[in-house]
């Protein structure tokens, strides 16, 4: 990372003061999603139990209920699954657009030389596991719907196993992988936007466009109202359902809008972070995970798990994040683009590439959307895919690290 030269005393006190801000927020954030992600790592080995107990029949109907909200012409009908995935991770995506905005207002992003190693990083780990994919399934076009899904990176997970780590971890390393995990959260719900749509209503859409528009004008003239910015939110989130458009963009597009503040914790977004943000980590990821994690394996043997779907989602995760993220951050050093930071260290890199192999909620959630009921072979081949991945990023990133910080000085 960009080792800034200024001394403290060349910083201005209000520059000084929103940088300890940003510091004191990233440092809330990384023990929270840290945390989380040991929860993460419980809702996935219950929901593993039941699919595969006397309860998985009971599990399936569970997910396969309709729920109605509303009334008439004004109700909503989906089952609880598509609730989770429609709605609940609504909350997650706006947390995320919120942080989004912090980064680049006033966290690592707004300094610019603080932006190209984990973009260029971001990248790498986005584009080497797609090409892995879609290089092992590219004679079979259905199954190349899922090429976004190896391309994303879970940061509660990636931290929760830093997290056992200790104190011995670099606070620069943690700083990297979080930005890292931020620009590839940008780059999956771009693609989201982009190829993730059903046919489009132009009414929908319009009517998104107008009440986005609405909420780019509270910011610009500094509407401080969060109630009524929440108000549209759900307007636009209605809008956007019924768009074609991937209701979760709803939730990004609110939490760029909703404004800072002037860095204080008085401020919208930071008042309402601080509020959603553990209800994010300890319930709506959870129970997302315990939703879509459940993959029963009753029959099935080595020829499924090396089949070209779940075998591009396990490779592309846990080679093509290693390759990618590791060899473009080389690159961009060797090519002086960027400075990695002298804490960090080459091969604690290496072991922090791997565990952005831990694709997990984010691939779920891509995989979701790839394979939809028309793709019923592929929909538990993915999952398949994605927790082999992500577990063995996971068990051989631990061990690169704890191996090679043995003897590091605590941070």
């Amino acid at each position: 990372m960009h080792d800034s030269s200024r001394s403290p005393r060349q910083e201005n006190p209000e520059s000084l003061a929103m940088h300890r801000r940003a510091l004191a927020g990233l440092n809330a954030f990384m023990k929270m999603e840290a945390a989380g992600g040991i929860v993460l790592v419980l809702a996935t080995v219950v929901a593993m139990v039941v699919a595969n107990s006397a309860l998985a029949g009971d599990y399936q109907a569970w997910l396969n209920t309709h729920l109605s909200i509303g009334f008439g012409h004004l109700a909503l009908d989906k089952s609880v699954s598509h609730w989770i995935n429609d709605g609940l991770m609504v909350v997650f995506f706006l947390v995320v657009g919120m942080e989004l905005k912090r980064e680049l207002v006033e966290g690592q992003f707004a300094d610019r030389a603080n932006i190209t190693l984990p973009v260029i990083g971001a990248l790498g780990g986005m584009a080497v596991p797609m090409l892995i994919y879609a290089g092992l399934n590219a004679g079979d076009p259905a199954a190349l719907h899922g090429v976004a899904i190896p391309a994303a990176t879970d940061i509660a997970f990636a931290l929760g196993i830093l997290s056992l780590l200790g104190s011995r971890v670099p606070m620069v390393l943690k700083m990297l992988l979080l930005a890292i995990a931020v620009a590839d959260d940008l780059g999956a719900i771009i693609i989201i936007a982009l190829f993730y749509t059903d046919h489009l209503s132009v009414v929908g859409l319009v009517t998104a466009l107008a009440l986005t528009g609405v909420l780019a004008t509270m910011n610009r003239f500094k509407v401080g109202n969060l109630g009524l910015y929440l108000f549209i939110g759900f307007l636009l989130w209605l809008a956007v359902l019924n768009s074609g458009v991937h209701a979760t963009i709803a939730g990004v597009i609110l939490g760029l809008m909703i404004p800072l503040g002037k860095g204080s914790k008085d401020g919208s977004s930071e008042a309402l972070m601080h509020a959603l943000h553990p209800w994010v980590a300890f319930a709506i990821l959870p129970i997302f995970a315990f939703a879509n994690a459940g993959v029963p394996l009753a029959g099935l043997g080595v020829n499924d798990l090396l089949a070209p779907v779940p075998l591009g989602i396990a490779a592309g995760l846990f080679f093509g994040k290693q390759i990618g993220v590791f060899g473009f951050i080389w690159v961009c050093v060797r090519l002086k683009f960027a400075k990695l930071d002298p804490d960090i260290g080459w091969p604690a890199l290496f072991g922090m590439a791997t565990l952005c192999g831990i694709g997990f909620t984010m691939s779920l959630f891509v995989g979701s959307l790839s394979f939809g009921p028309e793709h019923v072979d592929y929909q538990l081949s993915h999952r398949l895919g994605i927790l082999g991945g992500s577990l063995l990023s996971a068990l051989v990133g631990y061990a690169i690290l704890r191996r090679v910080l043995r003897g590091h000085p605590p941070a």
